[in-house]
């Protein structure tokens, strides 16, 4: 397939920079092959699941990892920007960094305002270990460990996504709004943002309704916002990111499988994960490791019977899995609908609850 085929015309303002509030408050359009669309909210995400059903949710949580510092090459100084993407050790890092093409082997990176407060911990500082492509290099920090994590804390920001962050800065609000209330496992850069929607009253009416919610682990890195540059599909590589199914949870989601409950993915990112952990058989299996699942129409989905998830940008790996999922010419026309009447699209946008195409 070709790039092309996944392109749509998407106004620049139905890219939401603000979320809904209440957080349920969002639209849901459920979209289910041979059925019509139905124009819902989230809140009425109960009566659309079964006694049985699971919901299976990434709690994985975002850490402030944007960071502003200076180059210091001897006398020459210059201001550089640095996006966190994967954690190699306790004190190494891999970042998109800019502007990439000033940076050089052995520079050091001071990170934090010239007149930054003082740090109990010390300077937040780091040295250019190696260069990739697009910008993406290795930084080796000083600090290490926790004491690493508390600083990036300290001096860190939100890593909004780029469609976003163009349009205006990261506040204070987005420390709450970018964040899942029940995240718990520090490692992504990038929000689960389906997951997003989410509040403790709505968890309480799905359990009400006896659906049951599970939680594994994926840390989303920051090459989720990385376009995609070749004109064939199948010749894009996806960046690696670490995740876990434990081993109960994967015996919990056979177990309801096997009763006959639907497993519904709240999130590309569980999505992505669960098909990593599932065999040929379909029996879901503990998990721990990297995977760089690139899932595109023709893959045969395995675990998944029900996908929540936002509304994606043209081109993107995000539209060519909902498009694997449902059908490319599903998807099409349920997206036309979307734009047509006023849903909001990406992190802080609205969602789609979308029901697999069976074979």
């Amino acid at each position: 397939m070709q790039l092309a085929d996944f392109d749509f015309d998407l106004p620049e303002d139905r890219i939401a920079l603000r979320p809904a509030s209440p957080r349920d408050a969002a639209r849901l359009l459920r979209i289910e092959p041979e059925r019509p669309l139905a124009d819902l909210s989230v809140h009425d995400l109960p009566g659309q699941l079964t006694a049985g059903d699971v919901l299976v949710l990434n709690d994985t949580r975002v850490i402030p990892a944007r960071l502003s510092g200076r180059r210091i090459r001897g006398e020459a100084v210059v201001a550089v920007e640095a996006t966190l993407h994967k954690r190699l050790s306790p004190h190494v890092w891999t970042a998109f960094m800019r502007p990439g093409k000033r940076l050089a082997v052995g520079d050091r990176v001071v990170f934090g305002e010239a007149q930054d407060r003082a740090c109990l911990l010390g300077r937040l500082d780091a040295t250019v270990k190696e260069k990739g492509e697009g910008g993406e290099v290795t930084l080796a920090f000083d600090l290490t460990g926790p004491d690493l994590d508390a600083a990036i804390a300290e001096r860190g920001a939100m890593p909004l996504p780029p469609y976003i962050a163009a349009k205006r800065p990261e506040d204070a609000q987005d420390r709450a709004d970018y964040q899942t209330v029940y995240a718990a496992e520090d490692g992504s850069v990038a929000a689960p943002t389906a997951g997003l929607h989410f509040t403790p009253e709505l968890f309480a009416r799905l359990a009400k309704a006896g659906v049951a919610t599970e939680f594994v682990t994926l840390h989303v890195g920051a090459g989720t916002f990385l376009p995609v540059k070749t004109e064939a599909v199948a010749e894009h590589r996806m960046h690696a990111e670490w995740g876990e199914v434990d081993p109960a949870v994967a015996a919990r989601l056979n177990a309801a499988r096997a009763a006959g409950g639907r497993i519904v993915c709240v999130g590309t990112t569980s999505l992505r994960l669960l098909e990593s952990a599932t065999g040929e058989d379909g029996i879901i299996a503990p998990f721990q490791g990297e995977t760089a699942i690139f899932i595109t129409p023709g893959y045969r989905f395995r675990a998944a019977d029900g996908l929540m998830t936002n509304f994606h940008l043209p081109k993107s790996t995000l539209f060519m899995l909902v498009s694997a999922f449902a059908g490319l010419e599903v998807m099409r026309a349920a997206y036309a609908h979307a734009i047509a009447t006023g849903y909001r699209f990406y992190s802080y946008g609205d969602a789609s609850l979308i029901w697999r195409a069976r074979d």
